[in-house]
């Protein structure tokens, strides 16, 4: 008795179809719509992250500023007086470089230092994705009162 069995020769010589085709490019299609905003979501998400750390990072150096030269930095002297020595009054008698250089936003910006704060004592802030006080969303302020 013989089996019919197909030949795997008629498997190999077998393609796909345009319309095989079309329909997996459609689902990548749908796929891509569906992950390519959370993708950016996720970019703008990082940056307030970043921004947090970044503004946590300038508030631990200026507690330390205080602790050595009992006070915070003037807002005219500003958040460069972790860097370099201010050479404007009052000149802090204990100062050492308190960061080795300012971080810019993640948006390419510097961050904002008020002395005295709005918030609290002193605050420190980044305007968020459009450069502007307030706003919605990735526009939104990312302070250190938060």
């Amino acid at each position: 008795m013989t089996h019919h069995r197909l030949s795997p020769r008629r498997f190999l010589h077998r393609g796909f179809t345009l319309i095989e085709l079309m329909v997996v490019l459609v689902i990548i299609g749908v796929l891509a719509a569906l992950i390519v905003p959370n993708v950016l979501e996720r970019a703008d998400d990082a940056r307030a992250t970043a921004a947090k750390t970044d503004v946590n990072n300038l508030v631990q150096a200026l507690k330390l500023y205080k602790l050595d030269n009992q006070r915070y930095p003037t807002a005219e002297q500003g958040l460069q007086a972790l860097v370099t020595k201010p050479s404007t009054n009052p000149i802090p008698p204990n100062w050492k470089p308190y960061v080795e250089k300012l971080p810019n936003d993640p948006w390419s910006r510097p961050y904002q230092y008020l002395n005295p704060g709005v918030q609290g004592e002193i605050d420190v802030m980044s305007f968020g994705a459009d450069g502007q006080p307030g706003g919605e969303g990735k526009n939104a302020d990312i302070g250190s009162w938060q």
